[in-house]
């Protein structure tokens, strides 16, 4: 099988088959959007501490090149004491700030878990009944596991696409066995795929989230319901509802994973608050070091033709910058999903995918 949404069967068809119908897809969000592999990477899929330590490492290398490089001098400036309590004594203030900011957004996230025993009630009746129905369509109890969860479905959606293909081949439309071929070989690839990331992955990392973003059912859906209505007069009772049951496991997929990125989005928010709580006592020690203690002539002295005061107050300025950019790096990550997320239904927002 293919892993690039092309057709992979070996039927022949004639030259009056019309192949120029988009049916099938590329398995993975990168592939779908056109961008690079390394935004991607950076947006959704790389390490947030380490994406932050880049980032600090930026603003560090940045803060010393533009000190020491841009003319006139700035080092005449960053020499004067008023500068460095200007500086720090600001910066104790935006991080007691910002970091109020991000424990609110925290607290908000927890009382979404908080309420009375009805709507906890009604909550509870509202996931179970998901749960049996999803037994329903998968044949077994709905595992515990979000991962093992998915992946159920996407075997569901999978097997009953080969169904399709099975139970319509006897149809003689060329143009319909070409367009039932493209787009099963296309689900069978993205199922593949995405099968492959779910495995092993673990929740509360990313990996869960990131597979499922690389399963696009509203594309599925669309071309099921394309299918259904184009070659209406091809189709009897029997095939209208193989597509059916197809249409209802890729519908399913659709609150499933918005379910699994809802409770993703409050995981990372609440590890965001904690990891921003855990570096901001560090920053404002440091802040308020370079406040009271350091002065103009602390570190006199140059290596390598830099000063060593440009070194000291970069290094404290990056660290008093510790948790903005960590909040930078999750909000990034959480931004993009979202954006590429915004519809549940079967429409097509990015013009890339059209």
């Amino acid at each position: 099988m293919v892993s690039d949404g092309s057709s992979g069967s070996n039927a022949e068809y004639s030259d009056d088959v019309d192949r120029s119908v988009d049916v099938s897809t590329a398995n993975t969000m990168r592939d779908r959007a056109g961008e690079s592999r390394f935004k991607i990477w950076v947006l959704l899929a790389a390490n947030r501490l380490h994406v932050t330590a880049v980032l600090a490492l930026g603003v560090f290398v940045s803060f010393v090149l533009l000190v020491e490089v841009v003319p006139p001098s700035l080092l005449p400036q960053l020499d004067a004491q008023d500068t460095i309590e200007t500086m720090f004594s600001t910066m104790i203030s935006a991080i007691i700030t910002g970091v109020t900011l991000v424990v609110t957004i925290g607290q908000l996230v927890i009382s979404q878990e908080n309420g009375p025993l009805g709507d906890q009630r009604e909550r509870m009746e509202n996931s179970m009944d998901f749960r049996d129905y999803a037994e329903e369509l998968i044949g077994t109890p709905s595992p515990a596991d979000p991962s093992t969860f998915l992946r159920d479905l996407v075997n569901v959606a999978e097997e009953r696409a080969e169904a399709v293909r099975d139970g319509l081949s006897g149809i003689d439309s060329e143009q319909l066995q070409w367009e039932v071929d493209e787009f099963t070989d296309s689900v069978v690839g993205n199922s593949e795929t995405v099968r492959d990331q779910l495995d092993g992955a673990t929740f509360g990392t990313f990996d869960v989230l990131f597979a499922a973003l690389n399963y696009n059912y509203g594309w599925k859906i669309y071309q099921v319901e394309r299918l259904a209505h184009d070659h209406a007069e091809d189709l009897g009772e029997p095939e209208e509802d193989l597509l059916h049951d197809l249409k209802t496991a890729l519908s399913l997929f659709g609150p499933a994973r918005e379910h699994v990125k809802t409770l993703y989005f409050q995981w990372a928010l609440i590890s965001l608050s904690q990891m921003i709580l855990y570096v901001a006592v560090p920053a404002l020690v440091v802040a308020g070091v370079m406040l009271t203690v350091v002065e103009a002539a602390t570190f006199p002295g140059t290596t390598f033709g830099v000063e060593h005061m440009t070194v000291l107050v970069g290094a404290a300025f990056t660290l008093t910058l510790t948790p903005f950019l960590l909040f930078t790096s999750y909000v990034l990550r959480i931004v993009t999903v979202a954006k590429r997320t915004l519809a549940i239904e079967p429409l097509i927002l990015r013009d890339s995918q059209r």
